[in-house]
């Protein structure tokens, strides 16, 4: 079974399927490297990189993720101001010691290559990894896949992963559908978020449950107070100037030299919370774009999204409290649970459309509970997220999660905002378009759409905006 806290990870920046996976493909290779009688022979260790985490491996720090992960760490405890350091001593010294132990030569040059050209049969995001002796004899090889949002599999079972309801089940209510979900949530007399509790509890206490998502809700806050405070310039050759502190002066009342602002005293601006939103977005996806630490939520390109709403709402409506905010977290991910099993949340295979779509409609079902909406107002307001971001490309420019990724996540919270809006105070539940014909409609137009406006850098804006 998919669990919420598959979707909702702790991971760094700046992407899930190109710096959060590759980190914990090279992580689990050594591991299992070291449990083999072979590992006091290794010598050498090679890394490749296929298809689309060659063509923006560059831009995503790609690269960085797939050492540190040789190195034994992991994106949800790595330290994110150490990634850089270590990258560029083990580049200088050439050494490398795998899962922190053992020491090996290591050329980054050489033993960590770019094929730009060559797309794995099974999945955009392809990475392999050889462990050799001193002659060049084999020792392990292992082909890893990073399928979007995080989530890893072995080539081999990319037809499992495909479809991860085929496995065995232990959780009292598996649903492979959104009318299944309704359904089950009509027989059972329970909300949606209820469901999800229990199907968590086959594998968690309730006390584990409620730890994880206040440690969730922590990292979303801090991310965005981080994304606030930090000024300067992006990373990565753009030249992007950090906005969110600005714009959180602006809106505390301050100059951008930090000054009180005198303001007229009938001075009300009715749409100062969408700016707010607009903020808490940007906050987040300014920090994933500088490596820094985030919620996959799905996906880290799509990172402030579901912070933004939840932490808009938490703001403006003073009766959000732990439970709403847990409700919304656990009803968010029922959402995106049904895009993981029935289409995918990688952009290398649906274009943004799997990322900021997906992530605008778990906010929306998330917002359209916590609004205390029927399970059917829930399901039309994830509709509502999705069906107004098909056909949605993933063109970053330079290979880099800012432009126009940065801007997108605004974009999308409020647009989740207005859809949940628009299916609870406004709608009944009843609607034409169900939202498992929204699901496979984007997983057709993600099959449909050109591999080059999808995360290779080799169309749209990619291309049409050299230099920003």
């Amino acid at each position: 079974m998919i669990s919420l806290f598959d979707l909702l990870k702790i991971g760094i920046g700046p992407s899930s399927s190109h710096t959060v996976g590759p980190m914990i493909a090279t992580q689990r290779f050594v591991k299992q490297l070291d449990q083999t009688d072979a590992s006091d022979s290794v010598v050498r260790i090679v890394v490749d990189l296929y298809g689309s985490l060659a063509l923006t491996g560059k831009g995503h720090r790609t690269d960085r993720a797939a050492v540190l992960g040789l190195c034994g760490e992991h994106p949800r405890t790595v330290d994110p101001e150490s990634v850089d350091p270590r990258f560029a001593k083990i580049q200088s010294e050439r050494v490398l010691r795998w899962l922190g132990k053992h020491s090996i030569e290591f050329d980054i040059e050489r033993d960590l290559l770019f094929h730009r050209d060559t797309f794995l049969p099974e999945h955009p995001n392809g990475i392999r990894c050889t462990a050799m002796t001193g002659s060049g004899a084999t020792l392990l090889q292992k082909t890893y896949l990073s399928v979007g949002g995080g989530f890893v599999v072995e080539a081999d079972e990319i037809a499992e992963a495909a479809n991860p309801l085929s496995r065995d089940h232990t959780a009292p209510f598996v649903f492979h559908s959104a009318d299944e979900l309704l359904r089950l949530c009509n027989e059972h007399h329970l909300t949606i978020s209820e469901l999800v509790q229990q199907n968590e509890l086959s594998f968690r206490t309730a006390e584990e449950i409620d730890r994880e998502l206040d440690q969730i809700w922590d990292v979303m806050n801090h991310s965005i107070e981080m994304g606030c405070r930090h000024e300067g310039i992006l990373p990565g050759g753009l030249k992007i100037q950090r906005r969110a502190p600005g714009i959180y002066k602006k809106l505390m009342g301050m100059s951008l030299e930090g000054e009180t602002l005198s303001l007229p005293k009938d001075h009300i601006d009715p749409l100062s919370q969408i700016d707010w939103v607009t903020l808490f977005a940007l906050a987040v996806n300014e920090e994933n774009a500088a490596g820094g630490r985030v919620v996959t939520a799905p996906t880290n390109g799509a990172a402030g999204v579901i912070p933004a709403v939840l932490a808009a709402q938490a703001r403006f409506d003073a009766s959000v409290d732990r439970q709403a905010i847990h409700t919304f977290l656990r009803t968010a991910s029922a959402i995106g649970m049904l895009y993981k099993r029935n289409a995918s949340l990688s952009a290398a295979e649906m274009g943004c459309q799997g990322e900021v779509g997906v992530a605008c409609s778990m906010a929306a079902a998330g917002l359209a509970a916590m609004m205390g909406g029927t399970p059917a107002q829930i399901e039309n307001a994830a509709e509502i997220g999705m069906e107004h971001n098909l056909g949605l490309t993933c063109d970053p420019v330079a290979g880099l999660v800012q432009v126009p990724c940065i801007e997108r996540n605004a974009m999308g919270a409020v647009k989740a905002i207005n859809a949940a809006r628009l299916a609870v105070l406004y709608g009944n539940g009843e609607h034409c378009v169900s939202l498992d014909k929204v699901i496979e409609t984007m997983r057709q137009t993600g099959v449909d759409m050109q591999s080059k406006y999808k995360e290779t850098s080799l169309g749209g804006l990619a291309v049409n905006v050299i230099n920003c």
